[in-house]
C-alpha cells in the first residue's frame, strides 16, 4: 500500500476551525460497509444504531496545556515549548519540542511568565527538533504542575490555524476524560455530550474506558512512498481488567462492539489475544494499522474527517475497506461535511 494512495484534495475551507455548537449535533455520515450505503444523520442519531448491550469502548486520556511560549536568556527571542512528557519527577525533566530548533543549544536557559517566575535549562539534544528540558523550581512537585500548566496553553493541531481561545480548554477534551498525559484529544470522543452518553446508558449499552496517551506522531509527516517501512511514534496505553470484562462480554454475547476513535482502534488491536479475545495490557504501542487488515474485535467504529495522507485515515480506509472509504471522503467532500479534530464524524457500520 503506498503513501500516494492517500492523497486528496481538501478544500482548506472544510477544515473546521471551531468546534459544533453542541457536541453531538455535528454532522454524521454512517456507512454501510456490505451494501456501500452512505447516510447522512447527525451524531445523537447514534442511538439508531445500537441495541441493549452494545459496547461502546472510549479513550479516557486528558490533554493537557503542553504548548508554551517562552523566551531565551540574552537574546530575548521567543521559543515556542511543546512538552510531550514528564521524564522524571524528581528532576523536573521533560521530553519537549523546541520551535525555532536551530536557536536551542545545551545549556541555554529559558524563561517563562510574565515575570520570568519559570526557567528551564536545555540539558539534552534528544532528537533534530527535539530536547530535555530541565526547570528549576523550589516547592513541591503538584505546585510545580499547576505553575508549569497556569502558563501552558490548549494544545490545538496546527492546522486548526488560530489563537487558542478560552472555550477551547473546554470543548478540546472529551466530557469523561481522566487520565491526565495527552497533548492530542482522541477527536472521536468529542461529539459524545453528557445527555446522549446518558441515552446510551438507559438503552443499557455497555461502556469501557481504556487510556491511550495521544501524541504528535499522529500528525508527523509519513517519508516513505512504501507504508511498511513508516515507524510509528510509541504511545503509552493502558487496558484494564474491566475493560476486558466488558468487551470479552459483550464478543461472546454477539453484541456489537464500537472503537471510538483510531486511538482505541490500535489499543484493542495492539492487545488482542490470538483466539480474538482482549487481554489486559499496560506499556507502549507503535502499531501501525493500514490496508488491508484484519481487524479482530471492534465490529464498529466511530472516527472523525482525517487530513489527506494522515495515518489516521489509512486506520479508517483499513476499517471501512480502501475504495469505500476513499469514495466517501469525496461524498463528504461534495456535501461539505467539515474535516478535522472540530470536524463532523463518521460511523462505520
Amino acid at each position: 500500500m503506498k503513501l500516494s494512495k492517500f492523497r486528496f484534495n481538501l478544500p482548506e475551507e472544510l477544515i473546521a476551525l471551531h468546534p459544533a455548537k453542541n457536541r453531538d449535533e455535528s454532522r454524521m455520515m454512517v456507512l454501510h460497509r456490505k451494501t456501500g450505503e452512505m447516510e447522512h444523520k447527525v451524531f445523537k442519531d447514534i442511538l439508531d444504531y445500537f441495541e441493549a448491550k452494545d459496547v461502546f469502548v472510549f479513550n479516557n486520556t486528558k490533554v493537557f496545556p503542553a504548548r508554551l511560549y517562552g523566551n531565551k536568556e540574552k537574546t530575548g527571542a521567543r521559543i515556542e515549548v511543546f512538552l510531550l512528557r514528564e521524564l522524571n519527577e524528581d528532576l523536573r525533566l521533560w521530553d519537549v519540542l523546541v520551535d525555532p530548533a536551530r536557536k536551542i543549544r545545551i545549556g541555554n536557559k529559558l524563561y517563562f511568565g510574565e515575570d520570568d517566575s519559570m526557567v528551564a535549562e536545555v540539558i539534552d539534544n534528544t532528537t533534530s527538533r527535539g530536547r530535555t528540558l530541565r526547570f528549576l523550581y523550589d516547592g513541591s512537585h503538584d505546585e510545580f504542575k499547576k505553575a508549569l500548566y497556569s502558563l501552558g496553553e490548549t494544545p490545538l493541531p496546527k492546522y486548526i490555524d488560530r489563537p487558542v481561545e478560552p472555550e477551547d480548554e473546554d470543548r478540546y477534551q472529551n466530557i469523561f476524560a481522566k487520565e491526565e498525559g495527552a497533548v492530542v484529544a482522541p477527536a472521536a470522543g468529542l461529539h459524545f455530550s453528557r445527555e446522549l452518553m446518558k441515552r446510551l446508558e438507559i438503552k443499557d449499552c455497555r461502556f469501557a474506558f481504556l487510556t491511550v496517551h495521544s501524541g504528535l506522531g499522529n500528525f508527523r509527516e509519513i517519508d516513505v512512498e512504501d507504508l511498511t517501512k513508516h515507524k510509528m511514534d510509541s504511545e503509552q496505553m493502558v487496558i484494564n481488567s474491566d475493560v476486558v470484562k466488558i468487551v470479552n462480554t459483550g464478543k461472546d454475547d454477539n453484541r456489537q462492539i464500537c472503537a471510538v476513535g483510531t486511538s482505541v482502534m490500535r489499543a484493542i488491536e495492539t492487545a488482542v489475544s490470538t483466539d480474538g479475545h482482549l487481554k489486559e495490557f499496560e506499556g507502549w504501542t507503535n502499531k501501525f494499522i493500514f490496508p488491508p487488515y484484519d481487524f479482530s474485535v471492534a465490529t464498529r467504529m466511530v472516527t472523525n474527517f482525517h487530513l489527506p495522507l494522515s495515518t489516521l485515515l489509512m486506520m479508517t480506509a483499513s476499517f471501512g475497506g480502501y475504495d469505500l472509504t476513499m469514495e466517501a471522503y469525496q461524498v463528504a467532500i461534495k456535501e461539505g461535511y467539515r474535516f478535522g479534530a472540530y470536524g463532523d464524524a463518521m460511523l462505520i457500520i
